[in-house]
C-alpha cells in the first residue's frame, strides 16, 4: 500500500533511510531541511501487508528519487510520478530506478549512469599520511577556491559562484581543505548536501603543474578523517575509472550505478 508521508511517520521513515545513510545522502538531506509537506516537496511511502515500510519516494522540484529494500510496487511508484504535471526527471540507485521505468510512459530524452561508492573507513596507509600543510576552508577562502575550480577543465562549466560557496562554508551544508603553494590554492577537496548521517565528496583537484605531489589524496585524507571521525558517511560519484583506483585506494567502495533520468514536459493544455 502506498500513502503520502507526514511528520509522525519521521522515525519509520528514518529508520528505513539510515539503513544505507550514504545512498540516501539526497532524500535525508531534503527531509531535514524542508519537512514533508512542501509545495516543492512530497514524501511517500510503500508498506508491505504487515504495515512495515519498504520503501521511500521523494519528490523534490520536478525531480524524483526512489529508495527501496526488496521488492516494492514499482508500478505504483510510476503512476504518480506520472500523473505530477512538473516532473521530468528521476535519479537513484541503478536496481531501484531500472524497476519504475518501464513504467513510465514519458518520452525519455537522456539516462546518464555514473559509478557510486562509499567510504565508512580510510585505509591504514591513508590515515598516516602527513596533513599538517591541509587546510579547512573558512568563508574567506572562497575565492581563491572557486579560482581553483575554474581553471581546472572539467569545473570549467560549473555553476558554483564565490557567493554560493561562501554560503555553503558558512551554513555548514558544505566544507573544504585545500593546498596553498606560491600564494595561491592549488589543490582541493570539498564536501556537499552535507545531512546528519552523510556527506558527498566533490570538487577534488588539482592545478596541472602541482599534480604528482599526493596532493588531492592529502586533502581526501584530512576531509574524510574529520567526517568519519563524526560517524558519517561519505559518498562520491564518478566516470573515470582511473580517478576510481585513486578513491579506492584511500578507502571508498563501489556500492552501485547512480542514474538520472531527463524526460519531456508534459505541455500544458489549453
Amino acid at each position: 500500500m502506498i500513502r503520502r508521508l507526514t511528520k509522525s511517520d519521521h522515525e519509520v521513515c528514518f529508520q528505513l533511510l539510515k539503513m544505507q545513510s550514504a545512498e540516501n545522502l539526497f532524500i535525508i538531506g531534503d527531509i531535514e531541511a524542508y519537512g514533508y509537506d512542501k509545495d516543492f516537496q512530497k514524501l511517500w511511502g510503500d508498506f508491505n501487508e504487515n504495515g512495515e515500510l519498504r520503501a521511500v519516494l521523494l519528490k523534490y522540484q520536478e525531480n524524483y528519487i526512489p529508495f527501496a529494500r526488496g521488492s516494492f510496487d514499482a508500478k505504483g511508484f510510476a503512476e504518480i510520478i506520472e500523473n505530477d504535471p512538473t516532473f521530468s526527471m528521476m535519479s537513484g540507485l541503478k536496481d531501484i530506478t531500472e524497476k519504475i521505468e518501464p513504467h513510465l510512459n514519458r518520452k525519455l530524452k537522456r539516462k546518464r549512469q555514473t559509478y557510486y561508492a562509499k567510504c565508512t573507513r580510510l585505509q591504514p596507509s591513508i590515515s598516516n599520511i602527513d596533513v599538517s600543510h591541509v587546510k579547512q576552508a573558512k568563508p574567506d577562502d572562497a575565492k581563491a577556491l572557486v579560482e581553483l575550480l575554474m581553471s581546472i577543465p572539467e569545473f570549467s562549466e560549473s555553476v558554483i559562484t564565490v557567493k554560493r560557496k561562501r554560503r555553503g562554508l558558512e551554513d555548514g551544508v558544505s566544507r573544504s581543505f585545500f593546498i596553498m603553494e606560491d600564494n595561491k590554492a592549488v589543490s582541493t577537496a570539498s564536501t556537499s548536501a552535507e545531512n546528519s548521517f552523510s556527506a558527498m565528496v566533490t570538487g577534488v583537484c588539482t592545478l596541472e603543474p602541482y599534480k604528482k605531489k599526493g596532493y588531492a589524496t592529502q586533502c581526501m585524507a584530512k576531509l574524510c578523517k574529520q567526517l568519519l571521525d563524526e560517524e558519517k558517511e561519505l559518498c562520491l560519484f564518478y566516470d573515470n575509472p582511473e580517478a576510481g583506483a585513486i578513491y579506492k585506494r584511500i578507502g571508498f567502495e563501489d556500492i552501485g550505478f547512480w542514474m538520472l533520468y531527463t524526460y519531456e514536459h508534459v505541455k500544458a493544455k489549453n
